[in-house]
C-alpha cells in the first residue's frame, strides 16, 4: 500500500472508530436516562447537550400525555416555570444597555408606587435588589397580582417584607419577577411577552412565549403533579391556563402578573438550549447579539451570598467538581435545569413534565441523575 493511501486509510480508520465511540457513549448515556425514568417513575423527559457553541444531541422520551399515550417530542414545549425570570432579566439588561434603566434606580419610581421596606423606610430597594432577590421582599401575600403589595391596594402589604435590611439578606421571590415585567412595559409601551417575543425570541429564532393564545397548544406537554399519599399522577390544565378574559381587559405597566414573567415562559428543550448557549457566549449566538458582553457578565457575577446573579445562580451541587451557572424550574409538577459551565463551554438542559420525585428545596433527583449522565458520556 502507498503511504499516501496508507495515511488516508488510516485517517477513515480513526474517524470509524471516533463514530463508534461516540455511538456507544450515547447508547450509553440513553440506556441509563431509561432506568433513570424508571426509578422515579418519569412521564416524560427532554434533554439537550451544547459543546461550543453547538447543541451536539438532544432526544425526548417518555410521554407528552399520560392519558392518550402520546410520546413526547423533541418540538412540544413546556411551561418552564423559573427559568423564565432569566428572559425577564435579558429584557432589562437591554433597557439598562439603551439607558432606558440602572440598576441602581428607586424601584418605588420605576413601578409607580411605593416599594420600601416598613422597617427600613429609608432604605432604597434598586432593581438591582430585585433582581437578585435580596430586596426583602417575600411572596406571603401572593405574586398573582401587584396589588399584594400595592399600599393602596393590600391593608396588609407590610407583610411582604421580611425583618432583615435591603440588600443584606436573600430570600428567593416570585413577586419581584412579576413586578419586574411591569417595569418593561412602562418603559418601552409593548406589553410584556410582545416584548420578549420581538427582542429576544425572534432574533434568535426561537418558538415559544408567555401568551398561550399565542401558541400552538398542540405542542404543549402536560404536566402531572404527583400525589406521594395516593402515588397518582394528576394532570395540571392550570399550567396552559390562557387567561384570555383578564387579557382583554388588560393594563399595560400594571397586568403584567397575567403572563407570569417570573414562571410563565412556554418554549422547547432545544431551542431553550440555543437561549442558554447565548448566554454561555456571554450574549451572541450565531452572530446575533442579544446583550453585551457586559450585560452578560453582569447577569452571572453573583450578587446574593447564596451565589444568585441577576436571574441566573451559580450551582456547584450539581455536577460533582464544576461550577455551573444557570437555574432551574419547578412549578405544575414540572421539573426544569438549564445550566452551563462559562469556562468550558458546555451546556445541559433537562425538563421533565412529572416524576414520582417530590417536590424539595434541593436539586430534583431526576434532573441530577439526567445532567450527570449526559455529562459523563457525552461532553467529559
Amino acid at each position: 500500500m502507498k503511504p499516501a493511501i496508507q495515511k488516508v486509510f488510516l485517517a477513515v480508520l480513526f474517524l470509524l472508530a471516533l463514530t463508534s465511540k461516540g455511538y456507544a457513549q450515547t447508547a450509553q448515556a440513553e440506556k441509563e436516562i431509561q432506568t433513570i425514568m424508571q426509578e422515579y417513575d418519569v412521564v416524560g423527559l427532554s434533554v439537550a447537550v451544547v459543546k461550543k457553541g453547538e447543541i451536539v444531541y438532544s432526544k425526548a422520551f417518555g410521554l407528552k400525555n399520560r392519558e392518550t399515550q402520546t410520546p413526547l417530542a423533541l418540538d412540544d414545549i413546556f411551561r418552564i416555570a423559573s427559568i423564565s425570570k432569566s428572559f425577564s432579566a435579558t429584557a432589562i439588561m437591554q433597557l439598562v444597555e439603551a439607558g432606558k434603566l440602572s440598576l441602581n434606580d428607586d424601584f418605588s419610581d420605576l413601578v409607580g408606587f411605593k416599594v420600601r421596606n416598613p422597617k427600613y423606610p429609608n432604605t432604597v430597594i434598586t432593581l438591582k435588589m430585585v433582581l437578585s432577590h435580596t430586596s426583602s421582599i417575600n411572596d406571603s401575600q401572593g405574586y398573582f397580582t401587584l396589588d399584594a403589595i400595592n399600599p393602596a391596594k393590600n391593608p396588609d402589604w407590610a407583610k411582604c417584607y421580611n425583618a432583615y435590611e435591603p440588600g443584606k439578606g436573600y430570600e428567593y421571590c416570585n413577586l419581584n419577577f412579576n413586578m419586574v415585567g411591569t417595569i418593561i412595559e412602562k418603559k418601552t409601551g409593548e406589553r410584556f411577552d410582545q416584548y420578549v417575543k420581538k427582542h429576544i425570541l425572534d432574533p434568535l429564532d426561537l418558538y415559544g412565549g408567555y401568551c398561550v393564545d399565542s401558541l400552538d397548544a398542540s405542542r404543549f406537554a402536560t404536566l402531572y403533579a404527583y400525589d406521594t399519599d395516593s402515588a397518582k399522577f394528576t394532570p395540571s390544565y392550570s399550567a396552559y391556563n390562557p387567561r384570555s378574559e383578564e387579557i382583554r381587559n388588560y393594563v399595560m405597566g400594571y397586568s403584567t402578573p397575567i403572563f407570569s414573567p417570573t414562571g410563565g415562559m412556554k418554549i422547547s428543550v432545544p431551542d431553550l438550549a440555543k437561549y442558554m448557549t447565548m448566554h454561555m457566549q456571554l450574549g451572541e449566538y450565531q452572530d446575533t447579539r442579544i446583550i453585551s458582553r457586559k450585560s452578560a457578565k453582569r447577569m452571572q457575577k453573583p450578587v446574593a451570598d447564596n451565589g444568585y446573579a441577576l436571574a441566573l445562580t451559580t450551582e456547584k451541587e450539581l455536577i460533582p467538581g464544576k461550577t455551573m451557572v444557570g437555574h432551574t424550574g419547578t412549578a405544575y409538577g414540572l421539573y426544569s435545569s438549564m445550566f452551563f459551565h462559562p469556562k468550558e463551554q458546555f451546556g445541559i438542559v433537562v425538563i421533565t413534565n412529572g416524576c414520582s420525585e417530590p417536590e424539595t428545596e434541593e436539586l430534583n433527583k431526576v434532573i441530577v441523575a439526567a445532567t450527570n449522565s449526559l455529562y459523563q458520556h457525552l461532553v467529559k
